[in-house]
């Protein structure tokens, strides 16, 4: 017996349907929720916040006044300092970490505090402008740094 889908269970299978062709890391950053704290007049931070969100990530955006006190407050080492810091899922991801590193953390889980991409690496997510250089991303907690790949834009090296 065959029957007409009311206008709302067609929008569930078709949203269900959808769900299931997207990219894998989009599917699974789908309704994660994000923290970016970053400057207000920082224009690569809002850039790369679109990034992430384009991957499928909730990303709330807070301007604060005083960026030093939040890495701080988020155990951040200065040496592995950028210009914005997120917090996803119990993590911190300091800069410009590309969207796929940010995905591994969260596969892998490892007990690190986070991943940062020190500095405004050209060619990263965010910093889209100029010529791309190979950069290095760390894990890093109270313990220190440890590398974490190199990335040339947002492609493994």
């Amino acid at each position: 017996m065959s029957r007409l889908l009311s206008r709302r269970e067609a929008a569930l299978f078709l949203s269900a349907a959808g769900a299931a062709l997207l990219p894998g890391a989009a599917r699974a950053a789908e309704s994660r929720k994000m923290v970016v704290h970053k400057s207000p007049t920082c224009g690569c931070c809002g850039g790369w916040a679109a990034r992430m969100r384009a991957e499928g990530y909730v990303v709330e955006e807070i301007n604060e006044a005083d960026m030093k006190a939040v890495k701080a407050r988020l155990g951040v080492p200065e040496s592995m300092a950028s210009c914005h810091t997120a917090e996803l899922e119990g993590y911190v991801i300091e800069g410009h970490a590309p969207p796929q590193a940010v995905a591994k953390l969260l596969n892998e889980r490892p007990k690190v505090t986070g991943v940062a991409a020190p500095g405004m690496p050209m060619g990263s997510p965010g910093m889209e402008m100029g010529e791309p250089e190979v950069y290095t991303l760390y894990l890093f907690d109270a313990a220190g740094a440890r590398e974490f790949g190199m990335w040339l834009g947002d492609k493994p090296v």
